[in-house]
């Protein structure tokens, strides 16, 4: 949240800024995706649900794409490597 809004992204990743500068590495922590939206370069692996699910229903969960969630199911129980 706090690095969008310094760059002037909206929660639907849309730039509503005021400054050119903002603009100015965007590139470093947004893509630019299709209809000027700016999506998180990122990738949220984790073995709970929950964490994710809450990233996803907070108020910045639009931001990410679906595909770069990545859930692993602990498997040291079951002998699986």
């Amino acid at each position: 949240q706090t690095i969008s809004g310094e760059h002037g992204l909206d929660s639907n990743g849309v730039y509503d800024g005021t400054s050119e500068l903002q603009l100015e590495r965007m590139s470093v922590y947004f893509n630019e995706a299709s209809g000027n939206k700016y999506v998180p370069r990122a990738v949220l692996v984790d073995l709970e649900p929950g964490t994710m699910d809450a990233v996803r229903a907070g108020p910045f969960g639009q931001l990410f794409r679906p595909d770069n969630f990545v859930l692993v199911s602990p498997c040291w129980n079951t002998g699986q490597v």
